[in-house]
């Protein structure tokens, strides 16, 4: 059969959907990128927050059309969206054939089947699909970039998240089948290796290791560049800080979702930490890592926030300066412990502050972009660009795919995955702009 992938959400996300890829090229599906050639269509969705959600229902109800115009026999969705509301999606949206969660990856090619039988199939497991267990995945993040997932799950209660209802508790990988399934990305060719989970400080707590056991071994795989993604600010250890700041391999990047930094949202929010250990915090990462990048992520508009706590966010961001910097509307979801506070905050003063704190992080990005015109720097190349055919887009070591800026560069003979240095001639708010330079040397 030929069937079409379309997979939402977040890079945790996307591996699910690539280990699936592998599973039904395995069972000898053709896999095709153009939903209207494909027999059947599968949905991995996201359900984290309502704007993940209603894309998730509007790529099924689109999804849906190509059943309904007789191109494709069956919709098939899965992941987060139907792992939270399978009974709601299951009656309201009659098109679908099959609904699976986020436990069922290796069942899919048998649900086919099922379903190509006439069968409307609602398929959820107790227990949770073990990663790791051998799989063949298949890459859609092109030959340079891999992410490697090492756990699965969350044990945090965060007030906001309802990710441990969805994903259940942290259950971390061995470290043989992660290595192994690093060693196999290795030797196809990936430059930059991305280590995530929904809290990668946490892997092996559960089964008696650390993650910084596993990056010591890791790092022996000699990848170009291994970039930690989800960090938690509490377990940030100096241990921790040291292999990035030793190692080769390691990017110089912390990737630190705060959510906020006032002790009373905080404490609402049930996280740790305040304004001072804050800022305590991002002072020691620099001071262990010098020239590290920092990435974190904030919550505006949390029950309670006051115009006191929102401004003291605003004081932290002008104080510390964060390389990058995401803004984050609170999404009010149910099963979540803030989903009955009371104090909810109206959503004017949400989008006011989300556009003050974003007006106020654009400018610091731009001025850091400015330090670094002239500078050279080492960057990934990635794609040609949507704009030209002229130019290549690449990232440099500061830039994590996704979610962080890209580098322009002339395209020139440059392909996808070679590692060049690059001058930086111009510095916009997010993005930047180079050319290739003689130099072997990286910054």
């Amino acid at each position: 059969m030929k069937i079409g992938v379309v997979s939402l959400g977040c890079a945790k996300n996307l591996v699910d959907t690539e280990i699936v890829l592998g599973f039904l090229a395995e069972a000898g599906h053709e896999l095709v990128s153009d939903p209207s050639q494909a027999e059947i269509i599968i949905i991995n969705t996201c359900g984290f927050i309502t704007e993940a959600k209603e894309e998730s229902i509007g790529a099924i109800l689109e999804m849906a059309a190509f059943k309904e115009a007789g191109t494709c026999q069956a919709l098939i969705v899965m992941g987060c969206l139907s792992q939270r509301y399978a009974q709601e999606l299951w009656e309201e949206i009659p098109e679908i054939d099959a609904m699976l969660g986020t436990n069922e990856l290796d069942l899919v090619p048998a649900v086919i089947e099922r379903v190509l039988l006439g069968e409307r199939v609602l398929e959820k497991r107790d227990n949770p699909f073990n990663y790791s267990q051998p799989y063949a995945r298949l890459s859609t993040t092109g030959s340079h970039l891999a992410y490697l997932k090492v756990s699965e799950g969350c044990s945090h209660r965060c007030a906001f998240c309802v990710i441990p209802t969805i994903r259940g508790q942290l259950r971390s990988r061995s470290i043989e089948s992660i290595l192994k399934e690093a060693e196999s990305l290795k030797a196809a060719g990936v430059k930059e290796l991305a280590v995530i989970a929904q809290d990668t400080t946490a892997y092996g707590r559960d089964i008696g290791t650390s993650i910084v056991e596993l990056l010591r071994r890791m790092v022996h795989l000699d990848f170009p560049w291994i970039r930690l993604l989800y960090t938690f600010p509490t377990s940030i250890g100096d241990e921790l800080l040291d292999i990035i700041a030793r190692e080769p391999s390691m990017v110089k990047y912390i990737d630190l979702p705060l959510q906020h930094v006032s002790a009373n949202v905080l404490r609402s929010m049930k996280r740790p930490g305040d304004f001072d250990s804050t800022v305590q915090l991002i002072e020691r990462i620099r001071e262990r890592i010098p020239g590290v990048v920092i990435r974190s992520s904030f919550i505006v508009g949390f029950p309670g926030e006051t115009e006191g706590d929102f401004q003291e966010l605003l004081k932290f961001l002008e104080q510390a300066r964060l390389d990058h910097v995401g803004i984050f509307r609170y999404s009010r979801e149910e099963n979540s412990a803030a989903y009955h506070y009371q104090d909810q905050v109206d959503e004017k003063t949400k989008r006011r502050r989300y556009n003050e704190a974003m007006a106020l992080q654009r400018q610091i990005s731009y001025e850091l972009n400015r330090g670094l015109v002239g500078r050279e720097v080492q960057v990934l190349m990635e794609y040609p660009s949507q704009e030209s055919d002229l130019v290549m887009v690449g990232r440099h070591r500061g830039q994590a795919p996704d979610v962080d800026g890209v580098v322009y560069v002339g395209r020139g003979t440059l392909q996808p995955g070679d590692l060049v240095t690059v001058r930086i001639t111009e510095a916009h708010a997010y993005d930047l702009v180079g050319e290739v330079v003689e130099s072997s040397e990286s910054a």
